[in-house]
């Protein structure tokens, strides 16, 4: 390969063979590089980041063994996302089908708002008040999130003695321009009191309509069963927390009850 030194080119002009033309005074980096890559001794700066620089891949594996237990951990991950996706539609479903599901068991066992089974007006007017336990009685009030409701106790405590009958009122308002139906459901804290606790008289399990604007006191008469203080495990009971919750109701919807006509 033979050429020749010029001053004014300031490269060397090759043989006709590998005869390029001359990088001329004035010419960019990139016409420089590409000269040089022609001549095939132009490399890419280890630092230098080009648009066709590509990420290392991490090869597949070719041990089966590894291999099998990728797929293992795939198909675990597949099936936990399943789970998961099965069980927060399985809870939206449950929380719709819980009203009507607890209405129906009350309703069949007797606690629909009456008092429990066994227990009649005369027996509650017979019974014998137990002055030396004084138990006291928190009230609580929620709205389910679907109801446009106000509603709150108007005491928060009062105090009572098993064997003696009580009587306590909730307010509810419709603040909205539209006629809506609720229905609640309540529950008795601690549990194991709960079966003490008898409701004479109460609003729960039934459709209340509230107009626009309108706004109702509703009334619990209860009383708690001499028996509790006599039960072993109510020694240490002295506080009890009726709470109710209300729920949106749809016009006209009832439940049958079996055995019932």
């Amino acid at each position: 390969m033979g050429g020749f030194w010029c001053r004014g080119w300031r490269s060397v002009a090759l043989c006709g063979r590998c005869w390029r033309p001359p990088a001329w005074p004035g010419r960019s980096v990139e016409s420089a590089e590409r000269g040089l890559r022609r001549l095939g001794t132009w490399k890419r700066p280890s630092g230098a980041v080009g648009p066709a620089a590509q990420p290392p891949r991490r090869p597949a594996s070719s041990n089966p063994f590894q291999r099998a237990q990728e797929d293992e951990w795939r198909r675990r991950n597949k099936t936990v996302l399943t789970y998961v996706a099965a069980a927060a539609v399985g809870m939206l479903g449950a929380s719709y089908a819980a009203v009507p599901l607890y209405r129906l068991y009350c309703q069949t066992t007797g606690l629909g708002g009456s008092a429990v089974a066994g227990h009649s007006s005369d027996q509650i007017e017979n019974m014998v008040p137990v002055k030396d336990r004084i138990i006291k009685v928190t009230f609580n009030a929620d709205v389910h999130a679907s109801l446009q409701w106000n509603f709150r106790p108007q005491q928060t405590e009062i105090y009572v003695v098993p064997g003696e009958t009580a009587l306590a009122f909730y307010k509810a308002k419709n603040p909205t321009d539209k006629p809506i139906i609720g229905i609640s459901t309540y529950n008795v804290v601690p549990f194991e009191a709960g079966q003490y606790f008898n409701k004479i008289q109460c609003f729960c399990f039934e459709e209340q309509r509230l107009n626009p604007q309108e706004e109702v006191d509703m009334p619990v008469f209860f009383y708690i069963d001499p028996e509790f203080a006599e039960d072993p495990r109510m020694v240490n009971v002295d506080l009890i927390t009726l709470s109710y919750t209300f729920f949106e109701a749809k016009e006209g919807h009832k439940l049958p009850v079996p055995g019932y006509n």
